[in-house]
Protein backbone atom coordinates (compact mmCIF):
# COMPACT_ATOMS: atom_id res chain seq x y z
CA UNK A 1 0.00 0.00 0.00
CA UNK A 2 1.07 3.96 -0.34
CA UNK A 3 0.01 5.45 2.97
CA UNK A 4 -0.28 9.12 3.45
CA UNK A 5 0.49 9.56 7.42
CA UNK A 6 -0.67 12.73 9.21
CA UNK A 7 0.32 13.80 12.31
CA UNK A 8 1.75 16.71 14.11
CA UNK A 9 4.54 14.57 16.23
CA UNK A 10 7.30 12.67 14.74
CA UNK A 11 11.22 11.45 15.49
CA UNK A 12 13.00 13.03 17.19
CA UNK A 13 9.82 13.83 19.23
CA UNK A 14 8.86 10.40 20.82
CA UNK A 15 5.64 9.22 19.90
CA UNK A 16 4.11 5.80 18.50
CA UNK A 17 3.56 7.01 14.91
CA UNK A 18 7.19 6.70 14.31
CA UNK A 19 7.72 2.75 14.68
CA UNK A 20 4.63 2.03 13.40
CA UNK A 21 5.64 3.49 10.00
CA UNK A 22 9.32 2.32 10.03
CA UNK A 23 7.35 -1.14 10.67
CA UNK A 24 5.22 -0.32 7.51
CA UNK A 25 8.26 -0.06 5.46
CA UNK A 26 9.63 -3.19 6.85
CA UNK A 27 6.57 -4.95 5.58
CA UNK A 28 7.27 -3.54 2.42
CA UNK A 29 5.09 -0.95 2.24
CA UNK A 30 5.12 3.39 0.54
CA UNK A 31 5.03 5.85 4.15
CA UNK A 32 5.16 9.39 3.51
CA UNK A 33 4.41 11.34 6.52
CA UNK A 34 3.52 14.71 6.75
CA UNK A 35 4.33 16.45 10.07
CA UNK A 36 5.65 19.18 12.05
CA UNK A 37 8.84 20.60 12.82
CA UNK A 38 10.33 18.61 15.66
CA UNK A 39 9.86 20.98 19.31
CA UNK A 40 8.08 18.99 21.19
CA UNK A 41 9.98 19.08 24.98
CA UNK A 42 12.74 20.72 23.51
CA UNK A 43 11.37 24.41 23.51
CA UNK A 44 11.84 25.13 20.51
CA UNK A 45 12.36 24.23 16.54
CA UNK A 46 15.12 21.20 17.73
CA UNK A 47 18.56 22.57 16.36
CA UNK A 48 19.54 21.69 12.81
CA UNK A 49 15.87 21.62 11.56
CA UNK A 50 14.95 25.08 10.54
CA UNK A 51 15.85 24.53 7.05
CA UNK A 52 14.52 20.79 7.09
CA UNK A 53 11.45 20.43 4.82
CA UNK A 54 11.82 16.99 3.38
CA UNK A 55 13.97 14.14 4.90
CA UNK A 56 14.03 10.10 4.67
CA UNK A 57 14.03 8.26 8.12
CA UNK A 58 14.75 4.69 8.09
CA UNK A 59 12.73 4.35 4.61
CA UNK A 60 9.92 6.91 5.80
CA UNK A 61 9.40 9.76 3.64
CA UNK A 62 8.90 12.61 5.57
CA UNK A 63 7.27 16.19 4.99
CA UNK A 64 7.78 19.29 7.85
CA UNK A 65 5.19 21.73 7.81
CA UNK A 66 6.46 24.86 9.85
CA UNK A 67 5.36 25.66 12.70
CA UNK A 68 5.46 28.05 16.34
CA UNK A 69 7.78 26.01 18.50
CA UNK A 70 5.79 24.94 21.86
CA UNK A 71 7.32 26.42 24.70
CA UNK A 72 5.85 26.91 28.20
CA UNK A 73 3.18 29.87 27.85
CA UNK A 74 -0.47 28.87 26.94
CA UNK A 75 -0.48 31.56 23.86
CA UNK A 76 3.02 29.52 22.47
CA UNK A 77 0.88 25.85 22.19
CA UNK A 78 -1.82 27.68 21.05
CA UNK A 79 -0.18 29.09 18.27
CA UNK A 80 1.83 26.16 18.03
CA UNK A 81 -1.33 24.43 17.55
CA UNK A 82 -2.47 27.15 15.02
CA UNK A 83 0.09 27.21 12.78
CA UNK A 84 0.27 23.75 12.36
CA UNK A 85 -3.39 23.27 11.79
CA UNK A 86 -3.00 26.00 8.80
CA UNK A 87 0.32 24.67 7.13
CA UNK A 88 -0.61 20.66 7.08
CA UNK A 89 -3.98 21.99 5.64
CA UNK A 90 -2.45 24.03 2.99
CA UNK A 91 0.41 21.19 2.16
CA UNK A 92 -2.01 18.84 2.09
CA UNK A 93 -4.77 20.84 0.08
CA UNK A 94 -1.54 21.47 -2.44
CA UNK A 95 -0.35 17.19 -2.62
CA UNK A 96 -0.80 16.04 -5.72
CA UNK A 97 1.07 12.26 -5.11
CA UNK A 98 -1.52 9.14 -5.09
CA UNK A 99 -2.08 7.44 -2.48
CA UNK A 100 -4.33 4.47 -1.49
CA UNK A 101 -5.13 5.46 2.47
CA UNK A 102 -4.76 7.95 4.63
CA UNK A 103 -3.82 7.35 8.43
CA UNK A 104 -3.90 10.06 10.99
CA UNK A 105 -3.14 9.34 14.70
CA UNK A 106 -4.82 12.31 16.48
CA UNK A 107 -2.66 13.31 19.21
CA UNK A 108 -3.79 16.86 20.83
CA UNK A 109 -4.86 19.31 19.09
CA UNK A 110 -7.84 17.03 16.68
CA UNK A 111 -7.40 19.50 14.43
CA UNK A 112 -3.44 18.58 13.47
CA UNK A 113 -5.34 16.07 11.63
CA UNK A 114 -7.23 18.31 9.64
CA UNK A 115 -5.58 17.66 6.73
CA UNK A 116 -6.17 14.32 6.15
CA UNK A 117 -9.83 14.87 5.75
CA UNK A 118 -9.01 17.31 2.99
CA UNK A 119 -6.43 15.05 1.20
CA UNK A 120 -9.04 12.02 1.49
CA UNK A 121 -11.80 14.26 0.10
CA UNK A 122 -9.83 15.54 -2.99
CA UNK A 123 -8.62 12.27 -4.06
CA UNK A 124 -11.77 10.02 -2.88
CA UNK A 125 -9.47 7.75 -0.64
CA UNK A 126 -10.36 6.31 2.46
CA UNK A 127 -9.25 8.17 5.72
CA UNK A 128 -8.45 6.37 8.99
CA UNK A 129 -8.25 8.62 12.12
CA UNK A 130 -6.70 7.02 14.96
CA UNK A 131 -8.36 8.96 17.92
CA UNK A 132 -5.49 8.57 21.13
CA UNK A 133 -6.95 11.90 23.04
CA UNK A 134 -10.69 12.83 23.02
CA UNK A 135 -11.53 16.51 21.90
CA UNK A 136 -12.84 18.80 23.18
CA UNK A 137 -12.73 16.64 26.61
CA UNK A 138 -9.23 17.22 27.20
CA UNK A 139 -9.12 20.35 27.32
CA UNK A 140 -12.51 20.33 29.79
CA UNK A 141 -10.58 18.09 32.13
CA UNK A 142 -7.10 19.74 32.46
CA UNK A 143 -8.96 22.88 33.30
CA UNK A 144 -7.86 24.79 29.93
CA UNK A 145 -11.15 25.84 28.66
CA UNK A 146 -14.82 26.06 30.75
CA UNK A 147 -17.30 23.57 30.03
CA UNK A 148 -20.36 26.55 29.42
CA UNK A 149 -17.99 29.01 27.53
CA UNK A 150 -18.21 29.87 23.94
CA UNK A 151 -14.48 28.51 23.43
CA UNK A 152 -16.51 25.24 24.43
CA UNK A 153 -18.53 25.29 22.47
CA UNK A 154 -16.21 26.44 19.53
CA UNK A 155 -14.25 23.13 19.92
CA UNK A 156 -17.30 21.12 20.81
CA UNK A 157 -18.33 21.74 17.10
CA UNK A 158 -15.23 21.99 15.65
CA UNK A 159 -13.58 18.61 16.92
CA UNK A 160 -17.13 17.04 16.07
CA UNK A 161 -16.81 17.85 11.80
CA UNK A 162 -13.67 16.61 11.90
CA UNK A 163 -14.42 13.18 13.60
CA UNK A 164 -17.49 13.27 11.21
CA UNK A 165 -15.46 13.55 7.81
CA UNK A 166 -13.16 10.55 8.54
CA UNK A 167 -14.07 7.39 6.96
CA UNK A 168 -13.77 5.18 10.29
CA UNK A 169 -12.58 6.29 13.80
CA UNK A 170 -9.82 3.78 15.38
CA UNK A 171 -10.17 4.25 19.50
CA UNK A 172 -7.67 3.65 21.93
CA UNK A 173 -9.59 2.60 24.67
CA UNK A 174 -13.44 1.44 24.27
CA UNK A 175 -15.00 3.55 26.70
CA UNK A 176 -13.96 6.37 23.85
CA UNK A 177 -17.34 5.05 21.61
CA UNK A 178 -19.31 6.52 24.54
CA UNK A 179 -18.02 9.92 24.22
CA UNK A 180 -18.57 9.79 20.25
CA UNK A 181 -22.36 8.37 20.20
CA UNK A 182 -23.77 10.18 23.61
CA UNK A 183 -21.33 13.63 24.04
CA UNK A 184 -20.74 14.24 20.13
CA UNK A 185 -23.79 12.69 18.87
CA UNK A 186 -22.00 10.82 15.98
CA UNK A 187 -24.49 7.83 16.37
CA UNK A 188 -23.45 6.67 12.75
CA UNK A 189 -19.55 7.04 12.82
CA UNK A 190 -18.08 3.96 12.46
CA UNK A 191 -15.62 3.06 15.22
CA UNK A 192 -13.29 -0.09 15.95
CA UNK A 193 -11.32 -0.53 19.29
CA UNK A 194 -7.46 -1.01 17.94
CA UNK A 195 -4.87 -0.55 21.16
CA UNK A 196 -2.17 2.14 20.72
CA UNK A 197 0.97 0.16 20.63
CA UNK A 198 3.53 0.57 23.59
CA UNK A 199 6.33 3.38 23.09
CA UNK A 200 8.68 0.59 23.52
CA UNK A 201 12.89 1.33 22.81
CA UNK A 202 16.21 -0.64 23.19
CA UNK A 203 17.84 0.71 26.60
CA UNK A 204 20.58 2.60 26.27
CA UNK A 205 23.17 1.75 29.02
CA UNK A 206 23.00 -0.80 31.96
CA UNK A 207 20.08 -1.34 34.07
CA UNK A 208 20.07 1.02 37.00
CA UNK A 209 21.01 -0.89 40.49
CA UNK A 210 19.19 0.94 43.62
CA UNK A 211 20.77 0.60 46.79
CA UNK A 212 17.55 1.65 48.63
CA UNK A 213 15.18 -1.53 48.85
CA UNK A 214 12.30 0.20 48.01
CA UNK A 215 12.37 1.93 45.07
CA UNK A 216 8.98 3.34 42.79
CA UNK A 217 9.37 4.96 39.25
CA UNK A 218 7.33 7.36 37.73
CA UNK A 219 8.12 8.36 34.01
CA UNK A 220 5.97 10.48 31.93
CA UNK A 221 3.77 13.73 31.81
CA UNK A 222 4.07 15.61 35.00
CA UNK A 223 0.61 17.30 34.58
CA UNK A 224 -3.03 18.31 36.23
CA UNK A 225 -3.97 14.55 35.59
CA UNK A 226 -1.24 12.16 37.15
CA UNK A 227 -1.21 12.72 40.70
CA UNK A 228 2.45 13.30 40.75
CA UNK A 229 1.82 16.07 43.93
CA UNK A 230 -0.33 12.92 45.67
CA UNK A 231 2.65 10.40 44.91
CA UNK A 232 5.55 12.62 46.40
CA UNK A 233 3.12 13.39 49.70
CA UNK A 234 2.46 9.51 49.94
CA UNK A 235 6.03 9.43 50.07
CA UNK A 236 6.45 11.92 53.05
CA UNK A 237 3.80 9.74 54.96
CA UNK A 238 6.21 6.40 54.99
CA UNK A 239 9.83 7.98 54.48
CA UNK A 240 10.29 7.46 58.52
CA UNK A 241 9.02 4.04 58.61
CA UNK A 242 10.29 2.33 54.99
CA UNK A 243 13.58 2.80 53.55
CA UNK A 244 11.76 3.91 49.94
CA UNK A 245 12.78 6.04 47.08
CA UNK A 246 10.53 7.76 44.42
CA UNK A 247 12.13 8.30 41.21
CA UNK A 248 10.30 11.08 38.79
CA UNK A 249 11.24 11.35 35.32
CA UNK A 250 9.46 13.51 32.97
CA UNK A 251 8.08 17.05 32.84
CA UNK A 252 4.74 18.77 32.72
CA UNK A 253 3.38 21.91 33.82
CA UNK A 254 3.04 20.28 37.61
CA UNK A 255 6.52 19.82 37.83
CA UNK A 256 7.37 23.02 39.79
CA UNK A 257 4.69 22.06 42.51
CA UNK A 258 6.54 18.75 43.06
CA UNK A 259 9.67 20.83 43.28
CA UNK A 260 7.84 22.48 46.32
CA UNK A 261 7.05 19.96 48.24
CA UNK A 262 10.25 17.97 47.84
CA UNK A 263 11.15 21.50 49.32
CA UNK A 264 9.00 21.91 52.08
CA UNK A 265 8.35 18.09 53.40
CA UNK A 266 12.66 17.45 53.52
CA UNK A 267 12.44 14.69 50.67
CA UNK A 268 15.50 15.50 49.42
CA UNK A 269 16.74 11.79 50.06
CA UNK A 270 13.33 10.19 49.46
CA UNK A 271 11.75 11.72 46.13
CA UNK A 272 14.26 11.76 43.01
CA UNK A 273 13.79 14.64 40.54
CA UNK A 274 15.40 14.25 37.64
CA UNK A 275 13.48 15.96 34.97
CA UNK A 276 13.08 14.43 30.91
CA UNK A 277 15.15 11.87 29.97
CA UNK A 278 15.48 9.89 26.39
CA UNK A 279 13.58 6.94 25.93
CA UNK A 280 16.60 4.69 26.03
CA UNK A 281 17.60 5.83 29.20
CA UNK A 282 14.38 5.81 31.19
CA UNK A 283 14.08 2.36 30.21
CA UNK A 284 16.74 1.30 32.16
CA UNK A 285 15.11 2.62 35.65
CA UNK A 286 12.22 -0.31 35.06
CA UNK A 287 13.91 -3.64 34.89
CA UNK A 288 15.28 -3.76 38.94
CA UNK A 289 11.99 -1.05 40.36
CA UNK A 290 9.99 -1.98 43.33
CA UNK A 291 7.12 -1.43 41.11
CA UNK A 292 6.06 0.93 38.40
CA UNK A 293 3.74 4.01 39.25
CA UNK A 294 0.42 4.35 36.61
CA UNK A 295 -1.59 7.01 38.07
CA UNK A 296 -4.35 9.25 36.43
CA UNK A 297 -6.88 11.09 37.99
CA UNK A 298 -10.32 9.51 37.85
CA UNK A 299 -12.94 12.21 36.06
CA UNK A 300 -14.65 12.50 33.26
CA UNK A 301 -14.05 10.09 29.88
CA UNK A 302 -10.58 11.12 29.66
CA UNK A 303 -9.91 9.49 33.19
CA UNK A 304 -11.46 6.22 31.72
CA UNK A 305 -8.57 5.93 29.12
CA UNK A 306 -5.62 3.39 28.61
CA UNK A 307 -2.66 5.50 28.96
CA UNK A 308 0.62 4.58 26.31
CA UNK A 309 2.29 4.43 29.38
CA UNK A 310 0.06 1.41 31.12
CA UNK A 311 0.78 -0.70 28.43
CA UNK A 312 4.60 0.21 28.65
CA UNK A 313 4.54 -0.50 31.67
CA UNK A 314 3.02 -4.31 31.36
CA UNK A 315 6.18 -4.80 29.75
CA UNK A 316 8.85 -4.60 32.05
CA UNK A 317 7.70 -7.32 34.08
CA UNK A 318 7.82 -5.59 37.20
CA UNK A 319 4.61 -5.03 39.66
CA UNK A 320 2.65 -1.97 39.11
CA UNK A 321 1.27 0.47 41.78
CA UNK A 322 -1.81 1.82 39.94
CA UNK A 323 -4.20 4.74 41.13
CA UNK A 324 -6.55 4.86 37.80
CA UNK A 325 -10.29 3.96 37.03
CA UNK A 326 -12.23 3.11 33.66
CA UNK A 327 -10.42 0.93 31.06
CA UNK A 328 -6.70 1.28 32.49
CA UNK A 329 -7.99 -0.36 35.85
CA UNK A 330 -9.70 -3.27 33.94
CA UNK A 331 -7.02 -3.86 32.27
CA UNK A 332 -4.70 -3.93 35.14
CA UNK A 333 -7.02 -6.34 36.88
CA UNK A 334 -6.94 -8.79 34.12
CA UNK A 335 -3.09 -8.77 34.17
CA UNK A 336 -3.28 -9.71 38.10
CA UNK A 337 -0.35 -8.01 38.50
CA UNK A 338 -1.31 -4.67 40.26
CA UNK A 339 -1.25 -3.20 43.31
CA UNK A 340 -4.49 -0.67 43.37
CA UNK A 341 -5.06 1.97 45.58
CA UNK A 342 -8.37 2.43 47.23
CA UNK A 343 -8.21 6.35 46.15
CA UNK A 344 -6.14 9.49 45.06
CA UNK A 345 -5.55 10.73 48.37
CA UNK A 346 -1.96 10.63 49.70
CA UNK A 347 -3.17 8.46 52.71
CA UNK A 348 -4.21 5.92 50.49
CA UNK A 349 -1.80 5.92 48.36
CA UNK A 350 0.41 5.42 50.89
CA UNK A 351 -1.47 2.63 52.13
CA UNK A 352 -1.30 1.34 48.97
CA UNK A 353 2.51 1.35 48.86
CA UNK A 354 2.93 -0.24 52.21
CA UNK A 355 0.97 -2.94 50.70
CA UNK A 356 3.51 -2.96 48.45
CA UNK A 357 6.69 -3.03 50.55
CA UNK A 358 4.97 -5.73 52.54
CA UNK A 359 4.84 -8.28 50.50
CA UNK A 360 7.90 -10.81 49.69
CA UNK A 361 10.27 -10.68 47.16
CA UNK A 362 8.59 -13.81 45.43
CA UNK A 363 5.69 -12.63 45.27
CA UNK A 364 6.27 -9.14 44.26
CA UNK A 365 7.56 -11.41 41.14
CA UNK A 366 4.94 -12.98 40.57
CA UNK A 367 3.04 -9.85 39.51
CA UNK A 368 5.57 -8.75 37.37
CA UNK A 369 5.79 -12.18 35.18
CA UNK A 370 1.81 -11.88 35.30
CA UNK A 371 1.97 -8.79 33.88
CA UNK A 372 4.78 -9.73 31.12
CA UNK A 373 2.61 -12.34 30.00
CA UNK A 374 -0.60 -10.41 30.04
CA UNK A 375 1.45 -7.64 27.73
CA UNK A 376 2.60 -10.62 25.08
CA UNK A 377 -0.96 -12.28 24.78
CA UNK A 378 -2.46 -8.90 24.21
CA UNK A 379 0.12 -5.80 23.47
CA UNK A 380 3.06 -6.81 21.57
CA UNK A 381 3.80 -3.98 19.13
CA UNK A 382 3.69 -6.49 16.12
CA UNK A 383 0.35 -7.52 17.52
CA UNK A 384 -1.00 -4.08 17.72
CA UNK A 385 0.78 -2.59 13.77
CA UNK A 386 -1.12 -5.91 12.29
CA UNK A 387 -4.49 -4.47 13.74
CA UNK A 388 -4.10 -1.19 12.18
CA UNK A 389 -2.41 -2.78 8.69
CA UNK A 390 -5.72 -4.59 8.72
CA UNK A 391 -8.24 -1.68 9.02
CA UNK A 392 -6.14 -0.10 5.91
CA UNK A 393 -6.79 -2.57 4.20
Amino acid sequence: MKILVVCQHYYPETFTITPICEEWVRRGHDVFVVTGKPNYGFGKILDGYENITDEVINGVRVHRCNLYPREDSRISIIKNYLSFWKNSKRYCRHLKEEFDVVYSMSLSPIISVSGANIYAKKHHVKHILHCLDLWPESVIITNAVRKNSLAYFILYRWSKMIYAKADKVLISSPSFETYFRDVLKLKNLLINYVPQPALLVPAKGEDIQYTSPFNLVYAGNIGTLQLVENLTLAVSLLKNEYDVKLHLIGMGAREEAVKRIIAEKGLQENVIFYGPKARAITATYFPNATAILVSLHNEGYVGKTIPNKLTSSLYYGRPILACIGGDGKEILEKAKGSIFSSGESPEQLAEAMKKLFDLSEEQRAVLGRNNKEYFNKNFSFEKAVERITDELK
